[in-house]
């Protein structure tokens, strides 16, 4: 699921990180996405075994530019930035994984 996400991520063209692991005194590009896993429970019918997992994972957009024209679908919020040249966005991303074979 992960690399799903990043490979759509990837696809608008700005640099992808895990969150959280840009070093402290390493330059940030001007704009880029990071994303973090923040769970993924199992979930399960009738018979109380595992049928699929919801990834859930929280993606976020740093730039310099605020106007940049990213619009996720739905609201994102602000996201701290520990730059001051940089302002941030969050949003939350669900994924479903199926256990069934198909």
């Amino acid at each position: 699921m992960t690399d799903q996400l990043c490979e759509i991520l990837e696809s608008f063209g700005y640099p992808l990180y895990l969150h959280g692991t840009l070093e402290a005194g390493e330059a940030y590009p001007d704009s880029f996405f990071t994303y973090m896993n923040f769970s993924t429970p199992e979930s399960a019918f009738y018979d109380n075994a595992p049928n699929g997992a919801v990834w859930g994972y929280y993606v976020y957009f740093y730039s310099i530019d605020r106007l940049t024209g990213f619009t996720p679908n739905g609201r994102p919020i602000d996201a701290r930035s520990d730059r001051e040249t940089h302002t941030g966005r969050m949003f939350t991303v669900r994924g479903y994984e199926s256990y069934k074979e198909e």
